[in-house]
């Protein structure tokens, strides 16, 4: 791509769209005109590989998260002019810098949504057919705001400068039905450019539009609220991701908001076809492969066999056949929560002719159970219409032809725990995909310097071929390698306590030990333990009893959803701790206790290549797999954490000597979970009993809002959901404190450190979404 020529593109484009310049725009306007010029450039590419697609056989990604992060350095840097780009701005006196934080698609909440961009990325890099299909949120998730020390949510809207990476294609919508209507879905497509290489696939978004927007006829009888009603009901589809379900209102949004991006995507993937192929079905397999996501997308395969029966006359069995072959399915947690369910009343009054047709899958896998010798009671517990429910996980087990975890031990637990009956029966269709991350934007455009140092050592080629970071490991006794590791470390720790300031005002030392913990904010992942023991080292600290304690900043980044009140109540006492520690004279030289506000994709780009310490402290068999492990293990983190997900594949690549691994593991949780008493412990321990006791005797406050109670019941007495300590805080917690003043102690060996640094970088080629989408690619899609 030639420069001057983009840069004339984007100069025409600031004239015409904003009446300005080079010299006069402002950093929003000049992050549009030169992503729209780029578009443009890359347009004639980006429609033949469309065009090229309908030729072979198609992956397709549905997932309700696509956590893209910044499109405007990701694409520059994939099409090779980012660095020219910033050369020729700052020639004329422009701040590249300043247009860093303009966009950010906040279209996901954690790692599922990472990963889906991730591997979107990867496929598009190794010229591998894969489209994305998912929902155009118009607020994304949400933006966080820390109000005494409370989240609280505002909205997020991402599309407020515009959206240039977009092209919405009013000619291919189409129409979801629901039960009480009707609406349009608009697809917006989005290029994903692979990096170094002529491939563009697409991120096909959908957005939601009424059939009618404005009724004239109520609006004249004065019925205002009757004449945009259409126009609400279909924007609410599209506003948010995971809109609060608490009430009856919610889950009924988040079933159609699942059914409007499924229906819309299968019926996309069957214009595709007929268009290429006519009705000829039998073929669809052999050019479709479509991998759902998660349990959000998995009435898409019930919709396939709709449309298939009802528009082109299929039977059923043929139709379910295809569906069969068509789909692939990855699962992503154990969870019971996350393990879809609905009631069928509600599922049926909101879909009410796929409903029909999941009856009928439910019927064929009775019959199928039957006739493979279940009894009774077993076949009832396979069943996907069971005890008032429409069961997501068991349609989306039995209405594909792989289900995969993300994690050896996770695919472990699927097989002999979580998923034991389903293995047993169709042990063929189970595999482990363990899952990655992409090193172009977690190590060449988020750390810089580390890049560009590998660069110097003669050590290429490593933005295709994570696995060229091995060449890395003959540095190990190399004092001046380790030194400008060290070097580096502490330059991205003085980058994020200036970026820090710049945001939120607070000033943290960047000599300090940096141990961080950023993940979505749920119980098991259990930021309170790492809350809990802080507070142990803060009395340790003010008592003299440790000594020789390396001054060290402890990071927190996390969203909780909007309904979760208990994961609301840890980031309150999370902030409580802050604000006792960082205000004593005795340990604000010592600690520091910082939640960073509305943590998010270029949050993470800043926090990441800064951190020492990467906290992965999840219970033992509870986090699937994980990726912040992986882009922490990147950028020359060491983890600390427990034996679970990929840390537990981490410590394997890179030495358990080289990160700091404590607690339980699934075989002792599985042995004493009958049996477990953390009140013995609470009551037996008196460091643990005076940690604990602070959500109650007055030492923080939470604003008289009764969550600190409710946190400390959880723990001690349980609720009507789950047991006492029902993630095991108080069994880990002695442990994990000595392991995290172990890794205190060895910070101070700094020559020491960096080898396990060194250790970490040099041992992350596996996880690669490169490798796991290729396994995606030979092993499932087989494309």
């Amino acid at each position: 791509m030639k420069i001057n020529t983009l840069l004339r593109t984007a100069e025409g484009i600031l004239e015409a769209k904003y009446f300005s310049n080079f010299e006069t725009a402002t950093g929003e306007q000049l992050n549009y005109a030169i992503s729209r010029a780029a578009l443009i450039h890359i347009w004639p590419r980006w429609q033949d590989n469309m065009n090229k697609s309908n030729d072979r056989k198609q992956a397709y990604y549905i997932s309700a998260e696509f956590l893209m992060g910044r499109a405007f350095y990701n694409n520059l840097s994939a099409l090779g002019v980012l660095e020219e780009i910033k050369s020729v701005l700052q020639s004329k006196d422009i701040d590249f810098n300043g247009l860093e934080d303009i966009e950010d698609d906040a279209l996901g909440n954690g790692g599922l949504g990472r990963l889906a961009a991730c591997f979107l990325d990867s496929a598009a890099t190794h010229d591998l057919p894969l489209n994305g299909y998912g929902i155009r949120y118009k607020y994304g998730l949400f933006r966080q705001k820390l109000e005494k020390g409370f989240q609280v949510e505002t909205k997020d809207d991402w599309q407020q400068y515009g959206d240039p990476w977009s092209v919405r294609r009013e000619d291919e919508r189409v129409t979801v039905e629901f039960g009480d209507g009707t609406v349009y879905a608009v697809p917006y497509d989005m290029p994903i450019i692979g990096f170094g290489t002529e491939t563009v696939n697409t991120l096909r978004l959908w957005q939601s539009e009424p059939v009618e927007d404005f009724s004239f006829t109520d609006f004249n009888q004065q019925r205002y609220e009757k004449a945009v009603k259409q126009k609400n009901d279909a924007d609410n589809i599209c506003m948010v991701l995971y809109p609060n379900d608490d009430k009856n209102k919610g889950k009924i949004l988040r079933l159609k908001q699942e059914y409007f991006m499924s229906s819309a995507s299968i019926q996309d993937c069957v214009r595709r076809f007929v268009k290429r192929h006519g009705a000829d079905f039998e073929k669809f397999p052999q050019y479709n492969v479509i991998q759902l996501n998660d349990t959000h997308p998995i009435v898409a395969i019930a919709e396939l066999i709709r449309i298939l029966t009802e528009d082109y006359d299929l039977s059923f069995e043929t139709a379910f056949s295809l569906a069969q072959a068509s789909f692939a399915y990855t699962n992503h947690t154990i969870m019971a929560e996350a393990l879809e369910k609905w009631d069928i009343k509600l599922f049926r009054r909101v879909l009410p002719r796929v409903y029909n047709v999941v009856v009928k899958i439910n019927r064929r896998l009775k019959r199928e159970l039957s006739e493979k010798g279940l009894n009774e009671d077993e076949i009832s517990s396979l069943e996907i219409i069971a005890d008032g429910m429409v069961h997501m996980a068991r349609m989306a087990i039995y209405g594909t032809f792989s289900t995969n975890g993300v994690a050896g031990i996770h695919t472990d637990i699927l097989k002999k725990e979580a998923l034991k009956s389903w293995y047993s029966i169709y042990p063929e269709r189970f595999n482990n995909k363990t899952n990655g991350i992409t090193q172009r934007r977690w190590l060449s455009i988020c750390n810089p310097k580390l890049s560009s140092y590998l660069h110097s050592l003669d050590i290429k080629d490593f933005e295709k071929d994570l696995d060229k970071l091995e060449a890395l490991n003959s540095y190990r006794d190399n004092c001046d390698v380790l030194s400008a590791l060290n070097r580096i470390k502490s330059d991205n720790k003085r980058a994020l306590s200036d970026y820090i300031y710049k945001k939120e005002g607070v000033r943290i030392d960047p000599s300090f030990i940096f141990d961080i913990q950023i993940k979505r904010l749920h119980e098991y992942k259990r930021q309170l333990m790492n809350a809990f023991s802080i507070l142990a080292i803060y009395f340790r600290i003010k008592e003299g009893t440790i000594k020789d304690f390396t001054p060290t900043a402890y990071i927190f980044g996390a969203k909780a959803a909007p309904g979760y009140y208990r994961a609301k109540g840890i980031i309150k006492y999370i902030n409580e701790i802050a604000k006792l520690v960082n205000s004593d004279p005795d340990t604000k030289d010592k600690l520091c206790v910082h939640f960073v506000e509305n943590y998010n994709v270029s949050y993470a780009e800043k926090l990441i290549p800064a951190a020492d310490i990467s906290e992965q402290i999840s219970t033992a068999g509870t986090e699937a797999s994980g990726t912040s492990n992986m882009k922490f293990m990147l950028n020359g983190a060491l983890t600390l954490g427990t034996y679970d997900g990929a840390n537990i594949e981490i410590v394997e690549k890179a030495g358990v000597e080289n990160n700091y691994i404590f607690g339980a593991r699934v075989e002792d949780i599985e042995r004493i979970k009958g049996s477990y008493d953390p009140k013995k412990i609470y009551e037996d321990k008196p460091q643990v009993k005076r940690i604990l006791d602070t959500l109650i005797d007055g030492t923080f406050s939470d604003e008289n809002s009764g969550m600190f109670r409710e946190l400390y019941d959880s723990i001690l007495e349980g609720a009507g959901w789950h047991k006492p300590d029902n993630y095991y805080i108080l069994l880990d917690l002695e442990d994990y404190i000595e392991a995290k003043l172990k890794a205190n102690r060895e910070y101070n060996n700094r020559e020491g450190f960096a080898g396990k640094c060194l250790a970490n970088i040099a041992n992350s080629g596996y996880f690669s979404s490169d490798r796991t989408i290729r396994e995606y690619a030979q092993d499932i899609w087989k494309l």
